[in-house]
């Protein structure tokens, strides 16, 4: 796997959020939802969004802006509007009071509009946004999380998916059989399409590891790890497949990656365990086998320390 594919393996969305929003000035919307990921694309209107920490960011139609959970974040017409509307886990909305706000009729299948609907382009001076949310942590990879800023903005032009996000602009307002399903999976797609666009810019600062597939030694090792996570590793097993030696290996490993290769290791099995647990009905000695564990035993302990909890209460909990 190349390494964009390494950093976006575990972003599937699974009972994600999607949902179109047309408000009208005065607006500001504060979200507490603790999602661990938000995608929002600006079909109209230059809303701002303002992180938790940091300066406020105006959008542009076409842009594409990723907030990175647990933070509290808000989208407003003006960063000096008064918050109006909190979104708190669920996603549900309230006023900043905790009570129901006022809702508008007839918004339409999975639209939420603050005002009187007189169009959903926005030609009425109203920003039109539509919001993806994944909502449990278990949907991203840690290492995703970790390698993304608090907020990241990608101007339209820059990740040209214009396509895409008409897409899913259109089927967001649709109810046929399997939308949800469909929904999903343009949301995976449009959230590769962004940090692909993002961290292959040569001014982009993408992770270290994520440049480390270009390094001759460390590339090579990532991709044996990948592709055989079963395998009994060593640093001195993977130094001699690169022709180097054991100590040139873990350093240079540690510096590009940021962690030491058998600790690289051990992550890359427990998410790929985790995932098995999951989604797939294997046994606890099938999935130890098939992540380099020599028993059940030895992987639940593994795991355990990893996770916090068994594998068998992770399998129950998902």
């Amino acid at each position: 796997m190349d390494p964009l594919s390494i950093l976006l393996d575990g972003a599937r969305a699974r009972g994600a959020f999607v949902l179109r929003t047309i408000q009208s000035s005065p607006w500001s919307v504060q979200v507490r939802d603790r999602a661990p990921l938000n995608v929002v694309a600006i079909l109209s209107g230059t809303p701002w969004v303002v992180p938790g920490a940091g300066g406020a960011v105006r959008l542009e139609p076409g842009d594409i802006a990723v907030m990175r959970g647990p933070d509290a974040f808000s989208f407003a017409d003006d960063p000096r509007t008064p918050t109006q509307v909190v979104v708190r886990p669920g996603p549900r909305r309230t006023t900043p009071a905790g009570a129901e706000p006022a809702e508008v009729a007839d918004t339409g299948v999975r639209t939420w509009a603050n005002g009187m609907r007189t169009g959903d382009d926005g030609a009425d001076g109203s920003s039109v946004l539509l919001i993806g949310k994944y909502r449990r942590p278990g949907e991203i990879a840690a290492r995703l999380l970790s390698a993304l800023p608090p907020l990241l903005v990608v101007p339209g032009a820059a990740h040209g998916e214009s396509a895409l996000v008409s897409l899913l602009a259109e089927e967001t307002v649709r109810n046929e059989p399997g939308q949800d399903l469909v929904l999903e999976r343009l949301l995976d797609l449009l959230l590769v399409a962004v940090l692909r666009a993002r961290f292959t810019r040569s001014d982009a600062e993408a992770p270290h590891w994520y440049r480390a597939d270009q390094d001759p030694v460390v590339g090579p090792v990532l991709r044996l790890i990948h592709a055989h996570p079963d395998r009994p590793w060593t640093v001195a097993g993977l130094a001699g497949r690169t022709g180097v030696s054991r100590a040139t290996l873990a350093r240079r490993f540690t510096d590009l990656a940021g962690i030491p290769p058998m600790a690289y290791l051990t992550e890359r099995r427990i998410d790929l365990a985790a995932d098995l647990l999951e989604n797939s009905d294997a046994t606890i000695e099938s999935i130890a086998r098939q992540t380099g564990y020599g028993s059940a035993f030895a992987f639940s302990a593994a795991f355990k320390r990893a996770r916090g909890i068994s594998p068998q209460r992770h399998r129950n909990r998902s």
